[in-house]
Formats: C-alpha cells, sequence, structure tokens
C-alpha cells in the first residue's frame, strides 16, 4: 500500500508534513534514540515530521487522519506521547482494532530536521468476522446473548451486528448496523431491524413486537442527543386465561410509527456507584402523525444527583416522572402506558403493582412521579480500599411515588392534586452489588408504607437486579 501525503487531507493543519500511512515501513524504537538527543529534545521544541500507520488491511486511510492528526501539534516530546496517546486511545475506541502500539523516534533521511521527529502506529486489525456469548441483566431479568458481528464492515468503522437473547421474559433477535462520522465517533447513525416477544405477568400480557427503526446520535456541548423513528407491528395477547377483561380488549394487532427525542447531560463519575455529579435525562416521544393507529404525545424525565460526603460515604437523590397525553378520542394502549413498583423503583412493593388495576392484572397509568434518597457506605469489615469489598456498598433508601390516569379536560391543579393522593412510599437497607459497569444487583430489607387496595407488597427481604435503579 502507497504512501498518503498530507497535501491531498486539506482539512488537516499539517503545514506540508507527510502522513504515511502504509503496512510495511519499518522504524526505530524509542530505545533506540541517544540518550542524550532524547534529553535535549525533552527540553526543547520539537517538530513531528511523519505519522506512519502499520498493519492496515481493509481500513480507508482518509478514516485514520482524523484521529491522529493532533500528533502534528504538539511542541515538545511530552507533549508528542501525550498527543500520541490520545490518538491512540481514538483508534481503539473505533473498535476496528485489537491492538494499537506506539512508537516515537528521531526523524531520518534528506528532510529529517533537528528536531524532528517520526510516530508510528502499529495496528492490528480485528477480524473480518467475530462471535460472542454473553448474559446481560435488565431490569429484573436475566438474559443469554449469542451475537455474529462483522465490524469494519465496509472499512470506516461500520458495524453489521445479529443478536438473539433468551431471557427469562423475553425472547427477542435483530439486525443492527451502526455507522460513525469519520473524525467524531460520537456523531453516529443506527439502523434496526427486530423481533421481540415478551411476557408480563403483572399485565397477564404477553406482546409480540416487529419492527425497524433509524436513530441518529449526537452531542451538543455538554449535551448529548438521539433523534429517532420507529415503526412497529405489535399483537398483544392474554398471558392467562384468567386475564381480565381490561386487558382482553387491548388484545389484536395495531402499528405505531413515533418520533422521538432524548436529551441527556450525564456528569457523573460512574454510572453504577456514582460519587458526585449528577444526570439528567428528557425524552420526548410522539406517535401518530407519521402513520399507525397509536395517537399520543409523551414526556418522562430521569434527574440524579450525587454528593460525596466522608469515609466514602455518598449521598444520592433522585426523581423521575412522566405524562402520557393520547391524541383523539382512542385511548392509550396498555403497552405505551407507564408502569411503577419493584426492587428497580420504589422498593418493597411488587413488580409495577402500583396504581390501576383490574382483577389484580396491573394497568399501568398515564401519569406517574418516583422519588428516592440513598445513602451508600463502605462495607464495615472492608479491609483495604481497591480490593474485592470496593464491589459492594450498604445501602440506605427511602422511596416514594405514585401512578395514575387523569382527566385531561380538569386543570394543572386537579392533575398536582391527584399525584399527591395515595402516595406509596417504603424505606429500607440492604447491600449493594456492582457488576462491571453497566450493571448492579440488590438485596434489600424494605418495610413499604402508604399501602393502597389492590397493591402487592413484599414486606421484607426484596432482591433486585438491573441497570436502572431509582
Amino acid at each position: 500500500m502507497g504512501a498518503v501525503h498530507a497535501k491531498s487531507l486539506d482539512t488537516l493543519p499539517m503545514q506540508g508534513r507527510d502522513l504515511d500511512i502504509h503496512p510495511d515501513t519499518l522504524v526505530e524504537t524509542p530505545e533506540r534514540m541517544g540518550e542524550a538527543k532524547q534529553e535535549i529534545l525533552e527540553n526543547k521544541d520539537v517538530v513531528v515530521q511523519h505519522v506512519n500507520i502499520q498493519g492496515l488491511g481493509r481500513t480507508k486511510e482518509d478514516l485514520l487522519g482524523y484521529e491522529i492528526s493532533d500528533v502534528f501539534l504538539a511542541k515538545n516530546l511530552i507533549d508528542v506521547m501525550k498527543r500520541a496517546h490520545v490518538a491512540r486511545q481514538k483508534l481503539l475506541r473505533l473498535g476496528i482494532f485489537k491492538d494499537v502500539e506506539v512508537l516515537i523516534d528521531t526523524s531520518e533521511g534528506t528532510d529529517a530536521l533537528p528536531n524532528g521527529l517520526d510516530v508510528t502506529f502499529e495496528v492490528t486489525e480485528i477480524r473480518r468476522l467475530t462471535g460472542s456469548y454473553k448474559t446481560m441483566v435488565g431490569n429484573n431479568e436475566g438474559s443469554m446473548v449469542l451475537g455474529v458481528k462483522l465490524p469494519n464492515t465496509l472499512g470506516r468503522a461500520e458495524k453489521l451486528t445479529f443478536q438473539f437473547s433468551y431471557g427469562t421474559k423475553e425472547t427477542a433477535y435483530g439486525l443492527s448496523f451502526f455507522k460513525p462520522q469519520p473524525g467524531k465517533f460520537e456523531r453516529n447513525l443506527i439502523l434496526n431491524m427486530y423481533k421481540v416477544s415478551g411476557q408480563f405477568p403483572w399485565s397477564s400480557l404477553k406482546e409480540t413486537d416487529r419492527g425497524v427503526s433509524a436513530e441518529v446520535n449526537f452531542p451538543i456541548g455538554i449535551t448529548n442527543h438521539t433523534l429517532k423513528w420507529e415503526g412497529m407491528w405489535r399483537e398483544l395477547g392474554c398471558l392467562a386465561r384468567s386475564a381480565s377483561f381490561a386487558v382482553r380488549e387491548q388484545s389484536g394487532h395495531s402499528l405505531k410509527s413515533a418520533l422521538s427525542h432524548t436529551f441527556s447531560v450525564d456528569s457523573r463519575n460512574s454510572a453504577i456507584f456514582p460519587s458526585s455529579g449528577g444526570l439528567l435525562r428528557l425524552n420526548q416521544e410522539l406517535a401518530g402523525y407519521t402513520g399507525g393507529d397509536a395517537n399520543f404525545l409523551k414526556e418522562d424525565f430521569e434527574l440524579q444527583l450525587n454528593r460525596h460526603l466522608f469515609w466514602d460515604t455518598v449521598i444520592s437523590a433522585s426523581l423521575w416522572g412522566g405524562v402520557l397525553y393520547p391524541i383523539g378520542e382512542q385511548p392509550s394502549c396498555i403497552a405505551d402506558r407507564f408502569y411503577l413498583g419493584g426492587p428497580t423503583s420504589v422498593r418493597g412493593f411488587g413488580m409495577y403493582s402500583i396504581g390501576p388495576q383490574c382483577q389484580g392484572d396491573y394497568l399501568g397509568g398515564e401519569a406517574y412521579w418516583a422519588g428516592g434518597l440513598h445513602l451508600y457506605t463502605p462495607l464495615p469489615f472492608r479491609t483495604r480500599k481497591g480490593g474485592f469489598g470496593d464491589l459492594f456498598r450498604t445501602h440506605f433508601f427511602l422511596n416514594a411515588g405514585n401512578l395514575c390516569n387523569l382527566n385531561y379536560g380538569d386543570g394543572p391543579q386537579s392533575h398536582l392534586k391527584k399525584l399527591a393522593e395515595c402516595i406509596r412510599w417504603s424505606y429500607g437497607a440492604g447491600i449493594v452489588l456492582r457488576l462491571g459497569n453497566i450493571a448492579r444487583m440488590e438485596l434489600n430489607y424494605c418495610v413499604p408504607m402508604g399501602v393502597q387496595s389492590g397493591d402487592r407488597i413484599c414486606d421484607g427481604f426484596q432482591f433486585g437486579a438491573g441497570i436502572r435503579f431509582l
């Protein structure tokens, strides 16, 4: 593979220096650099004359120019090392290389400057076809996932993935295509085709969804945004013969076409055990204007604040809420409503067993709120920091919330009054275990309060696992 020069990449500020991308260039390692010259370069300005990339196969050369261009802006040896490390992290983030090594050496050749440096990235590409097997934890459910992936499908960090998931309540398979914008990996396009079959025993309901979706992700400043369109063919049915009439009348086929926008700001230092920072997520969904049987406007939010106190003790406060407004005379579908209760939201209550219900089947609601106050502390018998004990936290909590349907002919004061009635709340303590940096498990002793007629409670120990907790 030949050399590509900087003058062919007009957008890169390389000022006439060469960007050589080829698999066969041999450069000297930093160990061969003279110690005296290296010491001089550490204290003087340097010029990065060439950046070489070895080991390329199917990867397109223009993609990598965006990721490594900042190396040319380095002013001294320490700056070169820092920028080369950042460039290495960017290359690994693309998900197309199994390994990336960085070599820095003095420039050689007729055009070599006394203070010139060459930087070489030695890359090892991922295989064209990879498989995976893993287990996943959802909101109080687990699943086995089998996947086949074609990384770097077209040579510019695209990814084609097929996954099959078999879980305790849900079975799904889907095909997705991921395409990032060159030089701005956070800006990407995702296309999906899927089929999902799930069971919802709290509602005596089963649901099969077949759909397609397209979403665009992009950051603006410190915020992240997702624009999404989803078209779905839904089939609802009864899970048991004893299902209530309110569930039976929802059974059948329907089409849903929806546009949604998600806005988020996340300054937490950890998604599972944050000790500082906060999270704000707003989501809006509009269904019906692009076709389908479902017609509604749905708004919901999530807010979380974390504060470190002392001795690795953290206090955390969270607030959730949402409103679903049906458009037209058709009532909202049971599959689109909000649900509340269980070990991942208002603890001490059964899974999604708060709010409107009919003959023991919980029907969800069109408005809800839930809040939580938590105190996390290290285990009292933790021997040392950084050990196995750091995966655990002791947990003291106070939760509250309510879910109901609103009469939209009334005013806002009437809506707030209804949401303030019949508040369920609970308190308790337990142990939390972190699973990687994506999920966690809780074992809590719960004391439910404010119990209303029809609510299912869990007075005593309650186990929960998931990725999103109140």
